[in-house]
């Protein structure tokens, strides 16, 4: 599938497959938001189509470029895997591609990536689940009282900061497992308090 008139150019680019399990299989994932599908592909395709313009050795370019978006996608919070694709088709894609310069990372990278967010809104919406993702408490379970201390927010983000690894789970998400973590905690020791007091 082609665009007519761009020389060839391809109307779909691989890594938006790679994209696409990441939509549709892990939705609250942050490697599947939209600013990570969009922001990641686009601007891993621009890194790729400036190494392939800047840099004469093509083994060397590829480096360059899946390096670059790498950085780039960490730098600028849109990290996505499928990136490093897209930054590797800018450079290894053929004439089309390189003959399409800086058009191909908005042509098809940017378009397929916008359709593919929607159609990712859509799906979850019908089928009952957060996309974008938000992490959503569950109704009808208050938190009660207990001797257990949920970490504040801020403190979770220096615990991952010390560990200085990047986790596939978003600050919000551990905040809400936290509190889910208290809620049943709570409940069970309720149930042994009460257990006790019978036997007595």
């Amino acid at each position: 599938m082609t665009l007519h008139g761009w020389a060839s150019l391809p109307l779909l680019v691989a890594p938006i497959g790679a994209s696409a399990v990441l939509v549709f299989a892990v939705p609250a994932s942050p490697l599947a938001q939209p600013w990570s599908v969009v922001g990641g592909n686009v601007i891993s395709a621009l890194v790729g189509v400036t190494a392939a313009r800047f840099v004469p050795i093509p083994y060397l370019a590829v480096g360059v470029a899946v390096g670059g978006a790498i950085f780039a996608m960490s730098l600028l919070r849109c990290l996505h895997p499928p990136g490093g694709a897209a930054a590797l088709t800018a450079v290894i894609g053929g004439p089309a591609v390189l003959g399409a310069g800086y058009a191909f990372p908005f042509v098809p990278v940017g378009v397929n990536s916008l359709i593919l967010i929607l159609a990712g809104i859509a799906f979850h919406r019908a089928s009952g689940h957060s996309y974008p993702h938000r992490p959503i408490p569950i109704v009808g379970h208050e938190l009660t009282a207990s001797g257990l201390s949920v970490p504040h927010p801020a403190d979770i983000d220096l615990a991952l900061a010390d560990l200085g690894e990047t986790f596939d789970v978003s600050r919000e998400d551990l905040d809400l497992l936290f509190r889910r973590v208290e809620f049943h905690a709570s409940k069970r020791a309720t149930r042994q308090t009460g257990a006790k007091a019978e036997m007595r």
